[in-house]
């Protein structure tokens, strides 16, 4: 019990980790957080500073997931006792918890989407390339990016019920669960993007660094 504690506080704190807000303020002199649509991610990022910031922040949010997966993995070496798949479930929905509500920046962060990318593509990458081509069909269709992660992480939930081989770890049927609760995480993140695309309002993906998201 007390590795999966560790586990989620160490993967928390990693999530908390937040470099576009230090980019934003370096490279265009405001925090992220005050333009377009405040999220911390690496679409607002886009629009509100530009191509290289969003490249960093993806980059950066991605191996926030992956490392704390591979924490989990370093400590499931110190506490055979203890499920590797459980350990690893416990990092990966922390970590995200912590890129949504970071401890260091006022609870206020992002939406967890790169952040699940890299964790989804190292707890099985089959699902997780299964996934990544789908949102980005979506994003290409649509140039909408909240549909596409949004659409990706209802595949995902679907998607690791049916698929049992390719895991970092033994697959257990606990993964399932996993996949409905990171899921949901993501989708509940995407809740004011939902209302916008119901009613037709949501914004399209641009270049351009001076199109805020409303």
């Amino acid at each position: 019990m007390l590795a999966y504690v560790i586990v989620a506080i160490i993967a928390y704190l990693i999530g908390s980790l937040n470099i576009s807000i230090l980019i934003s303020k370096k490279m265009a002199g405001f925090d992220v957080r005050e333009k377009g649509s405040k999220s911390t991610g690496a679409t607002n990022v886009l629009r509100t500073v530009g191509k290289r910031a969003a490249a960093i922040t993806l980059v950066f949010d991605a191996l926030k997931g992956v490392i704390s997966i591979l924490v989990a993995l370093l400590i499931s070496i110190f506490a055979k006792e203890q499920s590797k798949a459980i350990l690893v479930e416990i990092a990966a929905f922390c970590v995200v918890l912590g890129h949504t509500f970071p401890i260091y920046y006022g609870f206020k962060g992002g939406k967890g989407v790169a952040t699940s990318l890299g964790i989804i593509l190292l707890v099985n990458w089959k699902i997780g390339l299964i996934c990544l081509i789908f949102a980005l069909l979506i994003m290409a269709i649509t140039r909408m990016v909240s549909l596409g992660s949004i659409s990706a992480a209802i595949l995902f939930a679907v998607l690791i019920f049916f698929i049992r081989d390719s895991y970092i770890v033994d697959f257990e049927i606990n993964f399932i669960f996993f996949g409905i609760l990171l899921a949901a995480l993501v989708i509940f993140n995407h809740r004011t993007n939902l209302k916008r695309i119901i009613s037709g309002t949501e914004n399209k993906l641009s270049f351009s660094k001076n199109k805020k998201e409303e």
